[in-house]
């Protein structure tokens, strides 16, 4: 019995792997997808039920389209995107990692104009895996952070120093 539905974007080669990957290689698998600025592939292991929360932006019981939309935001605003994972912490099917996301600011972001600045920001990412499939993704980062490193002067009405 399967434990998830069929994603439109899956193969049947990804079907008959899921049974051997592992929690940790399917969120390793979304991970290098992403880093590569590969939006489809990362989430071509991403379950089409998936229940997203992205607390920084307010984001809650999200869903396939909203991880897409996020990944695909980070990807267009910092081309030279680097994701650096710093901590990967398995626990069943639970897979949280933390990492460090780096590039230059190439387009408005999150409502902040762009002003080609450098990004470094600290983030972590819970993923629950079943069945091969994420079905389940949570994050975090101080928007804080993100908002100095990117010269927003106040967090009320987002303007630029």
């Amino acid at each position: 019995m399967k434990l998830f539905r069929r994603n439109h974007h899956q193969t049947e080669s990804q079907e008959r792997n899921e049974v051997d990957m592992t929690p940790e290689k399917t969120v390793q698998a979304f991970l290098t997808a992403f880093r590569l600025g590969d939006v489809e592939s990362a989430m071509s292991v991403v379950d089409s039920a998936v229940d997203v929360d992205v607390f920084p932006i307010d984001l809650r019981a999200g869903g396939f389209d909203d991880l897409r939309g996020l990944l695909s935001e980070i990807v267009a605003a910092f081309p030279d995107l680097r994701l650096t994972v710093l901590n990967v912490i398995p626990a069943d099917a639970v897979v949280t990692v933390e990492l460090k996301v780096e590039g230059t600011q190439a387009r408005d972001y999150l409502g902040v104009v762009n002003q080609k600045k450098h990004l470094d920001l600290d983030e972590a990412w819970r993923f629950t895996v079943v069945g091969g499939r994420i079905t389940a993704v949570d994050v975090y980062w101080c928007q804080g952070q993100l908002y100095r490193r990117l010269a927003v002067k106040r967090v009320d009405q987002i303007a630029i120093v």
